[in-house]
């Protein structure tokens, strides 16, 4: 497995266009937002700046990039190569995901150290990352999913598109307008959860027993994504 992710990471650096859309892009979003947090601070709160950028890197980077590698080594074959060696289909799958989800992580704790520093710390940082974690590893989960609907890298660029945009959307709904209203819907879309979650971690106010709660959705959307990747994911290339 570690062989496959340390290839992978190399592959990573190589691919200018993996590189922007996974590195680049989402820092560059993520700069605006906290350059301009006053501004957006003043529309909702810095709770929701953080929610954004942490959606930014999960939607455009680590997921968008998950998507983007299984499709492209299933079309070099390089999956089908590698289902002959002697590596079970879980450790190649974990091998070419690690380095994304590890980028992914760093990015969005340098990001989240940034803001802190710039416009104050979160009021409880283990719940902040208990929603981090629980982003992360929805993102990956649909990416997956995502992957068994994709025929190559290109293909990415539009199955990618309707998550992306959604969870985003649902990011910057719930962040700005809350949950008193509509609680249930906002708490069941994608990301809206999880939206809450770091809303509350980052403003404080909320009991720590109520905002763990919020982490059913997004457990249960990871449980969808994993079921549906199981039933979609192909090794080898449609004929």
């Amino acid at each position: 497995m570690l062989s496959i992710a340390l290839s992978e990471l190399i592959q990573i650096f190589r691919n200018r266009l993996v590189l922007v859309t996974s590195l680049i892009m989402p820092a560059v979003v993520s700069a605006f937002f906290i350059y301009r947090h006053e501004v957006f601070a003043s529309v909702a709160s810095l709770g929701y700046i953080a929610a954004i950028v942490m959606f930014t890197v999960g939607a455009f980077g680590l997921y968008t990039t998950v998507v983007t590698t299984l499709a492209s080594r299933r079309q070099t074959l390089f999956l089908k190569r590698l289902r002959s060696t002697a590596e079970p289909d879980t450790g190649i799958l974990a091998g070419l995901l690690l380095p994304v989800t590890v980028l992914a992580l760093v990015q969005v704790t340098v990001i989240l150290t940034v803001l802190a520093v710039v416009a104050g710390g979160p009021a409880n940082v283990l719940l902040l990352v208990a929603a981090v974690l629980a982003m992360v590893t929805m993102m990956v989960g649909l990416g997956l999913a995502t992957a068994g609907l994709t025929n190559s890298p290109e293909h990415a660029q539009v199955t990618t598109l309707p998550i992306s945009l959604s969870v985003i959307a649902v990011a910057s709904w719930v962040g700005i307008s809350g949950t008193e209203e509509l609680t249930l819907l906002k708490r069941l879309l994608p990301g809206g959860s999880a939206t809450e979650l770091v809303v509350n971690a980052w403003n404080g106010g909320v009991a720590v027993t109520d905002s763990l709660l919020l982490l059913a959705p997004t457990v249960s959307w990871v449980v969808v994504a994993v079921a549906l990747a199981a039933r979609m994911f192909r090794w080898e290339p449609r004929r």
